[in-house]
């Protein structure tokens, strides 16, 4: 799974940037498990995981602050 592009985290509603959170924590926690046996064979997909959920949370945090400023 590649790295998530900015254009289509914002052109998603509140509903699915919560989804979409909710899975990437799940992934990230499964890598970490994976990571701890020995199992990680794709090292570099923790660190995509990692931007990917931070981009999310940024573009939530964005639309709170646009919200509170328009009220």
């Amino acid at each position: 799974m590649a790295q998530t592009k900015i254009a289509d985290v914002r052109a998603k509603t509140p509903d699915e940037l919560q989804e979409m959170l909710v899975n990437l924590r799940k992934e990230q926690f499964n890598l970490r498990f994976q990571r701890a046996t020995g199992q990680l064979e794709a090292t570099g997909r923790i660190k995509e995981v990692r931007r990917d959920i931070a981009r999310a949370k940024t573009i939530m945090t964005e639309r709170v602050r646009v919200s509170a400023k328009q009220a």
